[in-house]
């Protein structure tokens, strides 16, 4: 059996070193499983998907962006607007040696030049509700690339909606743990250029609305 990358468990202990912006958890067991295991849940989907670039939207403390670019050894750019989150990632990045870019910047802006139809492959998984996290993630990716959504219970109806306006579609739903669930979602076509709204739209005004449980 393969040994996991001992660099994972020194990410963990920058996580826990790190200001309470960055992350509020200081239990080791509990950071291993909220920051890495979930991170790697995903790594089956990308080494199928073998994308050659990767952002990871929202990032945080780097997860999953960090970890899945420690274990594939797939470049990840680090998209985050916070400034002293971006600290902290550039601090890991070059403790750990791993092959990421920290690029600081809100993903509208970043959809509305360099980044707009350039990754293979896109993630978040706390950055918004599902339907909103479409809107900031799928131009990002190229036609035939894809996004990856972390989420605990979703609306497949509204999420193929958000996709479908997007120039996407909905592809696959894995059951990752309890109440979690990895959502895939495929580009078809270029995103409209009216995508992504400015900061703030998406959030404030979704396209679809996800309707609450009595």
């Amino acid at each position: 059996m393969k040994r996991p990358d001992p660099r994972l468990a020194a990410y963990r202990d920058l996580l826990l070193a790190a200001p309470v912006s960055v992350t509020s958890i200081r239990e080791p067991v509990r950071a291993w499983t909220v920051h890495v295991e979930d991170a790697l849940a995903a790594v089956p989907i990308v080494e199928k998907l073998a994308p050659a670039r990767i952002a990871d939207v929202g990032s945080g403390g780097g997860s999953p962006g960090i970890p899945i670019a420690l274990v594939t050894g797939i470049a990840v750019d680090l998209v985050e607007a916070t400034g002293v989150k971006c600290d902290f990632l550039r601090r890991c990045v070059a403790a750990l040696d791993a092959p990421c870019d920290v690029v600081h910047d809100r993903s509208e802006h970043l959809a509305r030049g360099g980044g707009r139809d350039a990754y293979d492959l896109v993630l978040a998984r706390a950055l918004a509700p599902p339907p909103v996290a479409v809107e900031l993630c799928l131009p990002l990716a190229r036609v035939g690339g894809h996004v990856l959504l972390w989420t605990a219970e979703t609306e497949p109806g509204a999420l193929a909606q958000a996709a479908a306006a997007m120039g996407g579609e909905h592809a696959e739903t894995v059951e990752a743990g309890p109440n979690r669930r990895l959502e895939l979602l495929r580009k078809l076509t270029a995103t409209p250029e009216r995508f992504p709204r400015r900061p703030g739209m998406a959030a404030k005004h979704p396209l679809v609305r996800v309707r609450s449980r009595p």
